[in-house]
């Protein structure tokens, strides 16, 4: 079963299995493997999802034997992250742990999702539970948006975070740049014009990042070729990419899995992909929640912890635990 909204649409949305085209995807930040949902998309209202049997009862257990990374774990091994970006001139490598949270009996899973979706109504929302694999997540960076009859093609460059109250400071300015840079190029090779915005604060619950939009049209046969070249964006990996994708998998504790891969949503109107950051992995007996930030080499390793603390709140404060 999958749940989901839009950014600005308080409709709620599901699969109905009629059929066996994949419209709705969950893809690895690695590439390698996701999970679909088969059907046409239809509308939810509050009465059915409300008659729903969507019960922490059908969570897996943790059989992960996986530990949260503790904070002079990851003081340490950040140090050594921006030992490699100073070695070898990066602009910018992304490093994520996992915080695992446990004390709890049980997870009401509808109001946590309702929770969810009332804090963040600017982002993509959404709820599953598929065999072994139960997610949830809020997050509002597009990777993608055709439209199918226009052809345009719209994304955005997302990066630098900070508490709402706090001012930008050359650090976040200097993160996300490249991003911008790094998807404008590969734009270039699929459009001769392409359309870009200012850059300007994006709000998303407690804090902000900077945000720069993208429009040009593309040619349809060419959407699976661009949305490859740019996932992993450099806001969930690192520039060069290949470079700082193999980095990461190195030097993390635990894979990602599903966290800074993609959701990928098709109707007869659009196919919509969201990066998928803001999100916690469902278990019976524990939730873990996913959480990272872009490195430089100016990065305060406290500062950085103090960040990863701070969205470990998007998913935990909106939980629902008794």
């Amino acid at each position: 079963m999958v749940y989901f909204k839009f950014p600005f649409d308080e409709k709620l949305y599901s699969a109905d299995e009629s059929f066996e085209k994949k419209n709705i995807s969950f893809n690895t930040f690695d590439g390698l493997s996701q999970i679909d949902f088969t059907g046409s998309i239809v509308e939810i209202s509050t009465g059915e999802f409300a008659d729903t049997v969507i019960s922490s009862k059908f969570l897996p257990e943790d059989k992960s034997g996986y530990i949260s990374e503790t904070k002079p774990e990851y003081l340490n091994q950040l140090e050594q992250v921006i030992e490699v970006i100073k070695e070898n001139h990066l602009p910018k490598l992304v490093y994520s742990r996992r915080k695992i949270f446990a004390d709890f009996r049980e997870i009401d899973l509808k109001k946590s999702f309702e929770n969810l979706c009332k804090s963040y109504p600017n982002a993509f929302r959404y709820i599953f539970i598929h065999g072994e694999h139960s997610w949830m997540g809020a997050f509002s960076e597009v990777l993608g948006k055709f439209n199918q009859s226009t052809h345009e093609f719209e994304t955005m460059s997302l990066a630098g975070t900070l508490p709402v109250s706090e001012q930008w400071t050359e650090k976040e300015i200097e993160e996300q740049k490249p991003v911008s840079d790094y998807i404008k190029a590969i734009l270039d090779h699929y459009s001769s014009e392409v359309i870009t915005s200012d850059t300007y604060d994006h709000i998303s619950g407690n804090i902000k990042h900077l945000r720069t939009d993208f429009r040009a049209k593309i040619r349809p046969q060419d959407l699976d070729l661009l949305i490859a070249d740019l996932h992993p964006t450099p806001a969930v990996c690192g520039i060069p990419k290949a470079f700082c994708k193999e980095q990461i998998e190195r030097i993390e504790k635990y894979p990602r899995e599903l966290y800074s891969g993609y959701i990928r949503i098709e109707n007869d109107e659009t196919v919509q992909y969201y990066v998928n950051l803001r999100c916690a992995k469902l278990f019976k007996d524990s939730v873990h929640m996913f959480v990272g930030g872009g490195i430089t080499s100016q990065s305060s390793p406290e500062k950085e912890w103090r960040e990863t603390e701070l969205k470990s709140e998007a998913i935990l404060k909106n939980l629902v635990l008794v």
